[in-house]
């Protein structure tokens, strides 16, 4: 069975469970926009505003249909850029540094309370390994 809900520009047919039926017209039209946008699948399904899920299956189908293979893109397809400009950024917020602990062999521990003593601590770590293998 099927119901009809009344949109601002047509009439959609639903079914029993309540999904929106999308005609075949309009679907490849969605189809053809979403080729030429360069946008992701799932970009592309909010902003039309069809489920992700739903649109990528109309996609898989539509490619099975062509005989089309996903291949990755060619290094020399163009690559597309996109301008973002980020308002009233904040600022980040500060987590308190929680300290660690490397422990080495005979007991000796190493602690390191921030980021840019990892270099050091790796330096130090490479030094006592020469200094313990044999000659």
């Amino acid at each position: 069975m099927t119901n009809e809900i009344l949109s601002e520009t047509a009439v959609l047919k639903t079914d029993t469970v309540g999904r929106v039926q999308t005609p075949r017209d309009r679907r490849e039209t969605l189809l053809e926009e979403f080729d030429r946008s360069g946008l992701s699948a799932a970009r592309f399904a909010t902003l039309v505003g069809i489920k992700y899920s739903t649109f990528a299956a109309w996609v898989a189908r539509r490619r099975k249909q062509c005989g089309e293979v996903s291949t990755p893109a060619r290094a020399d397809e163009p690559v597309r850029w996109l301008e973002a400009v980020v308002r009233d950024a904040q600022t980040p917020v500060c987590r308190p540094v929680v300290p660690l602990t490397l422990r080495l062999p005979g007991g000796r521990a190493i602690e390191l309370s921030g980021p840019d003593q990892v270099d050091l601590a790796a330096a130090l770590v490479r030094a006592l390994e020469k200094g313990l293998a044999p000659c």
